[in-house]
């Protein structure tokens, strides 16, 4: 099996082209395997290059531990990157059938081989069904007490569950996210931002994945801190995320909400399955 190593911001991904569904139906066995950064070839998660009949590609994302993702922004760049480079689709911009619906990525070239890539991503949703969450209201700056902490959190649907937290990223450990992701207001889990704002133009986050744990970076994540910082009045509508793993930048229009980053080759190679 031929496969493509390469990364966003830190987050990292392994692309394979199965348009021909060689993997269909084993795609969480193939994801445990080859993320293990011990005994596979280490990722995030997976990215599957499927073909579609409502876009001109799709993008199937399983995560680490094997669990199904809608949707992931570092994911869908790196996967725009590798279709346009590849020659697969020279579509410019390029339409992605993803879990959480057709995305548009937008392409800076430079001597014709993509240098950044910006996505559309849609629009955020605070509606409780659609997270989903245990309540009634929108959760925005609700105080919470978990694990015997309190919190104060903002959670909304961008794609798939985040889970905002501002305040000063030396007062929390990361893995403080393990416990928020799994609090009962969740029924499915909740991805979980440490968010620090700057200033009005500038904000830091670290992220603990659904699926995935501690991350370098997260697309859906960096676009959820911006939302949310925004809607609390700390920023505008274009705002730089600093992750661990590297900066994207957020902007908040009327027709979605629209990051712009980078995606890296790391490497190629073949494995035996």
């Amino acid at each position: 099996m031929k496969f493509t190593k390469i990364q966003g911001s830190g987050n990292d991904f392994i692309i394979i082209d199965d348009r021909e569904n060689k993997f269909l139906g084993k795609e969480e066995k193939l994801a445990v395997k080859l993320c293990d950064r011990h005994f596979g070839i280490g990722a995030d998660g997976i990215l599957l290059i499927r073909k579609s009949k409502l876009a001109l590609i799709e993008m199937v994302i399983i995560n680490s531990d094997g669990s199904y993702a809608a949707m992931c922004g570092n994911g869908i760049r790196c996967f725009a990157k590798y279709v346009f480079d590849e020659g697969i689709i020279k579509d410019n911009p390029l339409k992605i059938q993803t879990g959480d619906g057709i995305k548009e990525a937008f392409f800076t070239l430079k001597d014709g081989i993509v240098d950044k890539v910006t996505i559309n991503m849609g629009a955020p949703s605070f509606k409780p069904q659609d997270i989903p969450a245990n309540c009634s209201e929108e959760i925005i700056d609700k105080k919470v007490n978990i694990d015997g902490k309190q919190y104060s959190i903002t959670t909304m649907l961008m794609g798939v569950p985040h889970t905002i937290v501002f305040g000063k990223l030396k007062n929390y450990d990361v893995l403080e996210g393990r416990v928020i992701e799994k609090y009962g207001l969740f029924p499915e889990g909740s991805n979980v931002n440490f968010c620090e704002v700057i200033d009005d133009k500038n904000i830091k986050i670290k992220t603990w994945e659904r699926g995935a744990g501690a991350t370098l970076a997260c697309g859906t994540g960096c676009c959820a801190s911006a939302i949310a910082s925004n809607k609390l009045g700390f920023t505008g509508n274009k705002v730089l995320v600093k992750a661990p793993g590297g900066k994207l930048l957020i902007e908040i229009k009327d027709d979605g909400i629209f990051m712009t980053g980078s995606a890296v080759i790391s490497f190629k190679g073949e494995c035996k399955m």
